[in-house]
């Protein structure tokens, strides 16, 4: 304060242990900024472990997204903005030479000659991303419920109101609310517990099937599409179609911190696992997260926040407010090696281009990063089993590239 300011130094270093004394204060750091512009001596290896067909395909639904946005729109790299028309640029360049099919040494001095490239700051703590991984999952449902298929996948409620609230002043700028009227007030869309006991929400919100697996439903929302494999023969893909406006907690946490499930044990399949065996605990840890989430049915997919198909392995999810969305990116992570018995051998380093075209409710941050691997069992187990550290960086092409 400015008392403790102008008070004589004396008498402060009297008070210092009692109460502390401002002038001694050390002003908070500032954090770096997410994306730092990198110097061509400090590019990565760009070492790619997949086929660069599916790359090819993965560049080209970026393109199809920005062939829909406004060619003056601006992308945010850090400190730097890049119009949508550039971005565009960027991604046809770079198809346009992987098609080539370059080997490593090629690859490399390509990036270095045409691209300038930012690397994310990752977490707080040490600068290093967190790679997860998702994945489509695979349900039995059935299109009317009995004993057996009794849990509803929800369309997207009649009642529910998602506002902006940006027209209300620039104070609001960006933010926006969920929830739906009550008479003549808004009012925050129920969560988990209160959607999952209400006998008639069928009312408002239409199943699209049901399911005989409480669990797996739980997990679909996490995944945000899957397949639905009905009685009658027919598959069924459902996709995201909107949530509650509820903050996702996660399960996983929760029983790492209740001291249910070692930290190093952590997986889909633990925790699966762990729900299977302690059934009278279902209830209170999946309602402990509120976010509920709703689907509509594709016939093609999944579909990304983008709105074009993922690519396993190549499509991943960030946080659009961190990292530009449809950029091409590179990673560097650790990945699994499944044995014949479907079973995890061994982690291996791994490295490869990747293009941002999803976003997820636990993905917040320059620090976290979620790698879409498919549908099937590799897809499963490196979904369920990937939380390793790694570097993320995004490229974009030099403007003075002729």
């Amino acid at each position: 304060s400015y008392r403790t300011v102008v008070l004589p130094v004396f008498l402060c270093l009297g008070l210092m242990l009692a109460a502390g004394c401002a002038i001694f204060e050390k002003p908070p750091a500032t954090p770096p900024p997410a994306l730092m512009r990198l110097s061509a001596e400090d590019y990565p290896d760009f070492s790619d472990g997949f086929f660069l067909d599916n790359l090819v395909h993965g560049i080209t639904k970026s393109l199809e997204y920005l062939d829909k946005v406004p060619p003056e729109r601006l992308f945010r790299f850090g400190g730097d903005t890049y119009s949508a028309l550039h971005l565009k640029r960027s991604l046809t360049v770079l198809k346009t030479f992987v098609e080539t099919r370059p080997d490593a040494a090629a690859l490399n001095r390509f990036i270095a000659r045409h691209y300038r490239v930012y690397r994310s700051s990752g977490g707080p703590e040490n600068g290093r991303v967190l790679f997860t991984g998702y994945y489509e999952p695979e349900l039995k449902g059935s299109l009317t419920p009995d004993a057996r298929y009794r849990y509803p996948v929800y369309a997207l409620p009649d009642d529910l109101m998602v506002i902006d609230l940006s027209p209300f002043g620039q104070t609001y700028r960006g933010q926006r609310i969920v929830g739906r009227l009550e008479g003549r007030t808004v009012v925050p869309y129920p969560d988990r517990r209160a959607i999952e006991s209400d006998g008639t929400f069928s009312r408002v919100a239409p199943p699209i099937a049901w399911v005989d697996d409480r669990i797996d439903l739980f997990f679909l929302h996490i995944q945000g599409s899957g397949r639905i494999y009905l009685t009658n023969g027919e598959v069924i893909r459902v996709h995201y179609h909107g949530a509650n406006g509820r903050p996702y907690r996660s399960i996983g946490r929760l029983l790492i911190d209740q001291g249910k499930i070692p930290a190093g044990e952590m997986s889909m399949q633990r925790l699966k696992r762990y729900l299977r065996n302690h059934p009278d605990e279902t209830d209170e840890v999946l309602n402990h997260n509120p976010s509920y989430v709703f689907f509509q049915t594709e016939t093609a997919g999944p579909i990304g926040a983008l709105g074009v198909d993922l690519t396993p392995g190549r499509s991943v999810a960030v946080d659009r407010r961190v990292f530009p969305m449809a950029a091409p990116a590179f990673l560097q992570t650790r990945i699994p090696v499944i044995d014949g018995d479907g079973r995890i051998d061994r982690w291996m380093d791994f490295s490869g281009f990747a293009l941002n075209q999803d976003t997820g409710g636990a993905i917040r941050g320059p620090g976290r990063v979620d790698i879409f691997w498919g549908s099937g069992p590799y897809a499963r187990i490196a979904a369920g089993h990937m939380q390793h550290e790694g570097a993320f960086y995004l490229l974009i092409l030099n403007p003075e590239t002729p």
